[in-house]
């Protein structure tokens, strides 16, 4: 139970955080300093949290990440359900703590995930789902292989370089669907934010899912271990 309860910390500490970045700053894909500040705020909240509670439940505040985990044969059925249902209500929790935050201070928004409008052009539902679907399987990617046994010494440094992967990915996605590549990280905040936001959720389901799957099945292709 100890190491669901660290998922469901690591997942509210990671919408509290990164999402309320993106409040904070307004981010909008037409101000790059904003989206660089999203984007840093993400990835350092995965570095924080993967130092915390790395040793408990190895950090994955991530259903997507979960699914490729445990579709590489890592973790057991029970576990990875467990771990998504804790994750999501992390996820969910961490966007109340931020909605009444939010609302207390007169700000409005939850950072949540939606398709995005820039010079008047909105990004096709299409266009969103292939964003996430790819980036996630790049993300996951990286979790896989910096969390693998044939990486030997460079475990100790694999919360930087997934952190820093969220960063860089971030720093592409945001011109699409504000990034998710997590959908513990999207349910929360659109169930609290509604509108377009609740509608388009799925896309912010199934891409990362379908991400996570597409990556645990390159990795079993170049994984030297297999």
């Amino acid at each position: 139970m100890k190491k669901y309860l660290a998922e469901m910390v690591g997942t509210m500490v990671l919408v509290l955080m990164g999402c309320g970045a993106a409040v904070s700053l307004s981010c909008n894909p037409a101000d790059p300093a904003s989206v660089v500040g999203t984007a840093m705020a993400f990835g350092l909240s995965v570095v924080a949290m993967a130092y915390t509670i790395g040793g408990i439940s190895g950090c994955h505040i991530n259903p997507a990440i979960t699914l490729g985990v445990f579709l590489s044969g890592r973790m057991s059925g029970k576990d990875a359900a467990m771990y998504i249902i804790f994750q999501i209500i992390g996820g969910i929790i961490g966007a109340a703590l931020l909605y009444l935050i939010t609302v207390s201070a007169g700000l409005t928004g939850t950072g949540a995930n939606d398709l995005q409008i820039v010079d008047g052009a909105q990004v096709t539902w299409l266009g969103g789902l292939l964003a996430e679907l790819f980036f996630t399987m790049v993300f996951v990617l990286v979790v896989l292989g910096a969390t693998a046994r044939t990486n030997g010494a460079t475990n100790n440094f694999a919360g930087l370089a997934i952190g820093l992967a969220l960063v860089l990915v971030h720093l592409v996605c945001i011109r699409y669907t504000g990034t998710s590549v997590n959908p513990a990280r999207s349910i929360g905040p659109a169930l609290f934010q509604g509108g377009t936001a609740l509608c388009n959720l799925w896309i912010f389901i199934v891409g990362p899912f379908a991400g996570g799957a597409l990556a645990a099945l390159v990795w079993k292709v170049i994984d030297p271990d297999k």
